[in-house]
């Protein structure tokens, strides 16, 4: 499912963040392997695929001089991770040889009412494709059934996996087949077109405890853990030695990488947590281990969540 296999470890070699997001973006592995609307990567059908060499020097080149991808994000930035997850693709499809991009987030309207937007109109060599875009970070059930998607539930409890998965195969989706799509469709020439869904992020398993994974995840998803604030003087005896630190929510796609100066002492860190609101949202943890270039990159991530978690809005 994943048309670029040979650069799986890009990212991690790749120092400017916007582009190291980027290369996420696109190499990353879907959260699922089975969907219930055909999932489909942007990309299939570029001239990348038959050339992954050009994708890897064109991340190279973007990591050496960002300025066009600065200029992009910097024409609609926003503090929603969702949104900076489609400029990156948006940016990813302008440039793909073999692709282009048709528009993005179409609105359809009805009598003054907005249906709801298309993600993503594309043209490739195996037709039109709408295409729907999410980027996902859910937790799985301390103690109950990890393959329900009913019980994976975003870090802020107002996401849950099979709610997404409805509303994306139930509305989002099947729009651009509705009759309200056909005038603004037929402006852009478009008479038939494919609708598939592209699903990215990460699965954070409990910790103590276990969790299976959800129906039809994918084998090599990307996973952290999650664990109650109650729970870390535990967790963290397990490696006192480790250093952790909390990373904003713009960080939250690629793996993280700082440098010697931005990485937080083990002091810094624990005088953070004994601030920390009791009833503060979930927070994003990365451990860091050290880079063999003198930066510190992540070994892994975890959700730090309040006590009260799941039942308290975090």
């Amino acid at each position: 499912m994943n048309p670029f296999p040979g650069l799986i470890d890009l990212p991690r070699q790749l120092r400017h963040p916007q582009v190291r997001d980027l290369a996420w973006v696109i190499l990353a592995p879907p959260m699922l392997h089975e969907t219930p609307w055909p999932q489909r990567h942007p990309l299939a059908a570029s001239d990348w695929v038959a050339d992954p060499e050009q994708l890897r020097q064109w991340l190279l080149d973007l990591d050496h001089d960002s300025n066009a991808l600065q200029h992009w994000l910097a024409q609609a930035a926003t503090r929603r991770l969702g949104l900076y997850y489609e400029r990156l693709w948006q940016f990813a499809l302008q440039h793909a040889p073999g692709v282009t991009l048709l528009a993005a987030n179409l609105p359809i309207r009805t009598g003054g009412h907005t249906l709801g937007e298309l993600d993503i109109l594309l043209h490739d060599s195996e037709g039109v494709h709408h295409l729907e875009l999410a980027i996902k970070l859910y937790l799985g059930p301390p103690g109950g059934d990890g393959k329900d998607p009913a019980h994976w539930l975003g870090p802020g409890c107002h996401d849950r996996l099979d709610r997404k998965l409805a509303h994306l195969a139930e509305h989002q989706l099947p729009i651009s087949a509705r009759e309200e799509s056909r005038e603004v469709l037929a402006a852009l020439d478009i008479t038939q077109l494919s609708a598939q869904l592209w699903l990215a992020g990460y699965l954070f398993y409990p910790w103590p405890g276990h969790a299976d994974a959800p129906e039809g995840a994918h084998p090599q998803h990307l996973h952290g853990r999650w664990l109650h604030r109650r729970d870390w003087p535990a967790f963290i005896a397990q490696d006192p030695q480790a250093f952790w630190q909390p990373i904003p929510r713009h960080a939250w796609l690629a793996s993280a990488r700082c440098s010697e100066q931005e990485r937080w002492s083990r002091e810094r860190f624990e005088a953070w947590l004994q601030l920390l609101d009791p009833l503060a949202p979930a927070q994003l943890l990365v451990r860091w281990v050290a880079g063999e270039d003198g930066d510190w990159e992540e070994a892994e991530r975890l959700f730090l969540v309040a006590d009260a978690w799941p039942d308290f809005p975090a």
